[in-house]
C-alpha cells in the first residue's frame, strides 16, 4: 500500500508540475526543497546518515534547478544576487551533510524561506511570464 501511495504522489506531482505556470513550478520547487530539509534535520536528529545524504542531494538538485531557471538577462540584479545566494546555499548544504549539522540545514531552511515567502506575495496580475 504504501509503495502505491508514494507512486500516486509522484505521478500527481508530475502531471501539476506538466500543466503549472512558471510561477507555480517554482513555488513547487520551493516548497519541495523546504520539505527535502525538514526530513533531513529529522535524519540528522536519527543519525541516519544515508537518508540525511539523499535528501540534501535532492535538495541541492532543486536549488540548482531554480539558480538554472535564472534569467540573468531581464532579471537584471536580483537575478544576479539569487544566483550568488543559491551558490552559497549549495555550499552551505555540502558542509551541513559532512558536518551532520541541523544548524547549516535551518540557515539554508530560513533564506529558502524568505524567498518563498517573497514569492508568494506577488500578486497575481504580475505572476504570468510576457509572451
Amino acid at each position: 500500500m504504501r509503495g502505491s501511495l508514494k507512486a500516486y504522489k509522484s505521478v500527481a506531482v508530475d502531471s501539476q508540475r506538466d500543466i503549472a505556470s512558471p510561477y507555480r513550478v517554482v513555488q513547487m520547487l520551493l516548497a519541495g526543497a523546504l520539505e527535502r530539509l525538514a526530513r533531513a534535520r529529522t535524519a540528522i536528529e536519527q543519525q541516519n546518515i544515508s537518508q540525511r545524504g539523499e535528501l540534501i542531494g535532492k535538495t541541492i538538485a532543486i536549488i540548482q534547478q531554480l539558480q538554472a531557471s535564472l534569467d540573468m538577462d531581464a532579471g537584471g540584479e536580483v537575478s544576479a544576487n539569487l544566483d550568488k545566494l543559491y551558490d552559497f546555499m549549495v555550499r552551505e548544504l555540502m558542509l551541513a551533510n559532512s558536518e551532520s549539522s541541523s544548524e547549516r540545514l535551518e540557515g539554508v531552511s530560513r533564506l529558502l524561506r524568505d524567498i518563498k515567502e517573497s514569492w508568494d506575495a506577488i500578486p497575481a496580475a504580475q505572476q504570468q511570464v510576457p509572451a
